[in-house]
Order: C-alpha cells, then structure tokens, then sequence
C-alpha cells in the first residue's frame, strides 16, 4: 500500500469537499485550507468518525501524490477541473 508524504497537505487543500464537515457546515471549496490541516500539514480527524466520507475514500497513490507537494497539488486541481459537475 502506497503511504502519504507526512507533511504534504495537498489532498486536505486542493480539491473540494461538497459535504458539511466539523468547522465547515457548507463543505470546503477547492485550494482552501481545510480547518483540520494542522501547522504540519497533518489530519486532526484522521482516524476518527469526524473524517468527511471523500477523505476517508481517497486513497495516495504514486500518480496522485508525485515527488513533491507541488506536483500533488497540480494533480489534484486538475482532478478538481476534470470532475466538475
């Protein structure tokens, strides 16, 4: 199993979350902060049953995540663009 990069972030900042969330009743628009991203760029619900279904669902991969926080980032808001309604 692929593991995340400790300290990325990325998956927590650049897509969007469509449904309501501990801090953010009215989900999280893509390339916003997450309110859960800690200073570290680490989960504060990861491992709880507070984690919003999409991020609980999303699984790292090579492809997704790349080398660097700045090419999960590209990915991702591609993704994010790919996928809109």
């Amino acid at each position: 199993m692929f593991e995340c990069r400790k300290g990325c972030g990325a998956c927590c900042i650049a897509p969007s979350i469509t449904t309501p969330l501990p801090g953010m009743p009215h989900g999280k628009p893509a390339g916003v902060r997450c309110v859960h991203l800690t200073n570290n760029n680490l989960c504060e619900l990861f491992g709880t049953s507070l984690r919003p279904v999409f991020c609980s669902t999303l699984q790292p991969n090579p492809e997704m995540c790349g080398t660097t926080t700045e090419e999960a980032m590209d990915f991702l808001y591609r993704l994010e663009i790919l996928t809109q309604p």
